[in-house]
C-alpha cells in the first residue's frame, strides 16, 4: 500500500536523505533454484510496452512478471512520484539500483524496469551478469501516444511529452543499445511485439567468453558470431572514454569496417579511423611512425582507445602504437583471420619487424577486450583457414592432449566452415593460451612457461626470413612446416616416441596442412636457415632455445640441441647442406 507524503518545505535537502527499503518484500517468494535459467530484463523509455509485453511474455515462459517500479514502491511504501519529489533523483536512482540488485539475485522472472533504471552502471553491469536484457526499441510518435495521459510520471510533468521523450531518446538510446538483444516495437499490437521477443530470445545465441585475468590486466576473450556489428555494446562498458581509433587495412576495410562503425554509433562511440596497406609490409618502422603520427594529429588522450581490426599485422602493429604513444593507450584486439583469433590477438605481445628479424622491436601491452567474430572467417580462402588452424594443433600438441584429441575427431569441420565447430575451437586454443599467459604473461621463466607457445616458431620463423616475409609462406603455414620439424628434431634426441611423431604427420597431411618444407615449393640451404634461427629474439646466452616435446601434450624448453642434430632434421626433411 502506497502513501502520499505532503511536500515538508522544513526537510532536509533531498540528497541528505535515504531511501528506507524493506528489500525483504521484494519479488516472488520462491527460491532460486539451480540450473533454472536467467531472468530476461526489458529496458526501453516509458511507453515502449515493457509491462504489457512483459506480462505476455511470463504467461508464455512460465515464470512470474515483475515490475521495478512497483517493487520498489512496495519496499519503500510510497509512490515513485512521492519518492522523486521527496528523496530526489539520484536518491531514488540509487533505491531502484538495490532493489534491482535483490531481484537479480531471486529466481528467473520477466522484469520491466524504469526507463533510467538501464542508465546506472552499475545496474547494467549487474543485469550483464545475471539476466539477459532486451530493449523494447520503439518511434517517437508511438512513445508520444501511448503516454498522452500519464501524469503520474515526474519527467513528464515539466515540459511537453515530445520533448521529453525526444530528449530521453538522445540520452539513452546510446546506452540502450548495450542490452543483449534489441527488438523493435512499432506500432504493432502487442501480441506482435511479444511474438517479436519469442522469436529473438529463440535465436539468441550469446557469445562464448574466454577470461583472461593477469596481476596488472583483465579483460575477456569474446567469441561469437556477428560481434563486429555487436561492437559497441560490448565494448561501451570496458571503454574509458567514447571515442576510438581504429586501424584497419585496405583488405578488411569494405568487409568489416562498416559494419563496424555502425555497431560503435549504436552506443554513441566516435571512431576515427587510420587505413594502411595489407600485408607483413606494413609492420614496419616506417609504418609505425606513420600511425603514431596519425594519432598525435588526431589529439588523442589517454582514455582514447585504439582499436585493430583486422589479422595479425594489424594487431601487433596497432598494439605497439598502442603501446607507446602517450607512454600507453588502451587496446581492443578485433581479429578477422583464425590464426589472430587464436594467437596474435590473446596475450598482449605487440611489434614490428626489421631487417634483423621478425618482432625484434615491440612491448607487451595487453588489451581491454578481444573480439573474435566467427562471422569474418566466412570471408577467409581456406589457406587461410589452414594457417589458422595450425596454431590450434599447436595448443594441443604442446600442452593438452585432449584438444589435439579433438583436433583429430573436428578439424575438417573446422577448416569446412562449421560455424559452431569453429567458435569451440576458438574458445579451446584460446583458453589454453590465457592458461599459459596467466602463468608467465612477460615470458620470464627460463625452462617452460610460455615460451612452450613458441612450438615450430623456431623452425617457421627461420623459413619465413628466408622467404623475406613477402606473404608467399603464411606465418600459421610456417609453424605448420615447424611443428613436424620439432617433433623429428624430438624424436632425434630420443625425447619423443616415433609413433607421435607418424601421428602429427597423418593428422597434417589428411587436412592437407603443410607438413614438410617441400610444400613451399622452395628449396633451402640447412645452414642458412641455422642461420635465420641465430638471429632470433628467444636466443639466450648465445644459445638457441627450442621447444622439443616428449609426447604429444608434453613440450619443455631445451637450449643444449646441437646444431649438428638440427641441421640433420633439416636435411632430412629436404634441405640441402
Amino acid at each position: 500500500m502506497s502513501r502520499q507524503i505532503p511536500p515538508d518545505r522544513h526537510a532536509p535537502a533531498a540528497s541528505s536523505l535515504a531511501i528506507p527499503l524493506d528489500l525483504n518484500a521484494v519479488g516472488p517468494a520462491t527460491p532460486r533454484q539451480p540450473g533454472s535459467g536467467r531472468t530476461i530484463v526489458l529496458v526501453g523509455l516509458m511507453g515502449a510496452g515493457k509491462t504489457t509485453i512483459g506480462r505476455i511474455l511470463a504467461a508464455r515462459l512460465g515464470v512470474p512478471f515483475v515490475d521495478s517500479d512497483e517493487e520498489i514502491e512496495r519496499a519503500a511504501g510510497y509512490t515513485i512520484a512521492d519518492l522523486f519529489q521527496k528523496y530526489g533523483e539520484p536518491e531514488f536512482r540509487r533505491g531502484e539500483r538495490l532493489v534491482i540488485r535483490r531481484l537479480l539475485s531471486g529466481p528467473p522472472v520477466v522484469l520491466a524496469t524504469g526507463g533510467g533504471a538501464f542508465m546506472d552502471s552499475r545496474t547494467r553491469a549487474g543485469v550483464r551478469e545475471h539476466a539477459i536484457s532486451i530493449w523494447l526499441r520503439c518511434p517517437l510518435p508511438v512513445l508520444v501516444q501511448r503516454v498522452a495521459d500519464r501524469t503520474h510520471r515526474p519527467l513528464l510533468n515539466a515540459t511537453s511529452p515530445h520533448a521529453v521523450l525526444a530528449n530521453l531518446m538522445q540520452l539513452r538510446h546510446p546506452v540502450y543499445a548495450e542490452a543483449d538483444i534489441i527488438v523493435d516495437c512499432g506500432d504493432d499490437n502487442v501480441e506482435h511485439s511479444a511474438d517479436h521477443v519469442m522469436q529473438a530470445l529463440k535465436h539468441n545465441r550469446q557469445p562464448l567468453r574466454v577470461p583472461v585475468r593477469l596481476d596488472r590486466a583483465s579483460y575477456d576473450v569474446v567469441i561469437g558470431p556477428d560481434v563486429i556489428r555487436r561492437a559497441g555494446a560490448l565494448l561501451a562498458p570496458v571503454l574509458p572514454q567514447k571515442r576510438v581509433m581504429v586501424l584497419t587495412d585496405e583488405t578488411v576495410s569494405p568487409l568489416h569496417l562498416p559494419r563496424l562503425l555502425e555497431g560503435l554509433e549504436e552506443t554513441g562511440i566516435r571512431a576515427e579511423v587510420i587505413t594502411i596497406p595489407p600485408g607483413e609490409g606494413s609492420k614496419t618502422i616506417g609504418m609505425y611512425e606513420r600511425v603514431t603520427n596519425a594519432l598525435l594529429e588526431a589529439h588523442v588522450e589517454r582514455g582514447t582507445t585504439v582499436v585493430a581490426l583486422g589479422g595479425g599485422v594489424v594487431g601487433d602493429l596497432a598494439g605497439f602504437c598502442a603501446a607507446t604513444t602517450l607512454r600507453g593507450l588502451p587496446f581492443v584486439q578485433i581479429p578477422t583471420t583464425l590464426l589472430s583469433q587464436v594467437d596474435s590477438s590473446v596475450g598482449g605481445k605487440t611489434g614490428i619487424n626489421t631487417p634483423f628479424g621478425k618482432n625484434l622491436l615491440g612491448a607487451f601491452h595487453q588489451p581491454i577486450a578481444v573480439l573474435a567474430d566467427t562471422s569474418a572467417l566466412a570471408t577467409l580462402p581456406v589457406r587461410e583457414l589452414r594457417a589458422g588452424y595450425a596454431e590450434i594443433v599447436k595448443s594441443g600438441l604442446l600442452g593438452d592432449a585432449g584438444l589435439f584429441d579433438w583436433c583429430e575427431r573436428h578439424g575438417a569441420d573446422v577448416l569446412a566452415g562449421d560455424p559452431a565447430m569453429q567458435a569451440e575451437a576458438i574458445r579451446m586454443a584460446c583458453a589454453f593460451k590465457a592458461r599459459v599467459v596467466v602463468a608467465d604473461e612477460r615470458e620470464e621463466r627460463r625452462a617452460d612457461g610460455r615460451a612452450l607457445l613458441n612450438l615450430g616458431h623456431t623452425f617457421g620463423h627461420a623459413l619465413e626470413a628466408e622467404m623475406g616475409y613477402n606473404g608467399s609462406l603464411l606465418h600459421g603455414e610456417a609453424v605448420s612446416i615447424g611443428l613436424r620439424l620439432a617433433f623429428m628434431l624430438s624424436v632425434r634426441l630420443g625425447y619423443c616416441p616415433a609413433e607421435d611423431l607418424d601421428r602429427v604427420t597423418r593428422h597434417l597431411e589428411r587436412l592437407s596442412m603443410p607438413a614438410r618444407i617441400s610444400d613451399t615449393g622452395r628449396n633451402f640451404s640447412a645452414t642458412q636457415l641455422v642461420r635465420n634461427m641465430q638471429r632470433d629474439k628467444k636466443m639466450r646466452d648465445g644459445r638457441l632455445s627450442f621447444v622439443l616435446v616428449r609426447g604429444i601434450g608434453r613440450a619443455f624448453t631445451c637450449r643444449d640441441v646441437p646444431d649438428d642434430a638440427v641441421l640433420d632434421v633439416l636435411r632430412a626433411d629436404g634441405c640441402t647442406p
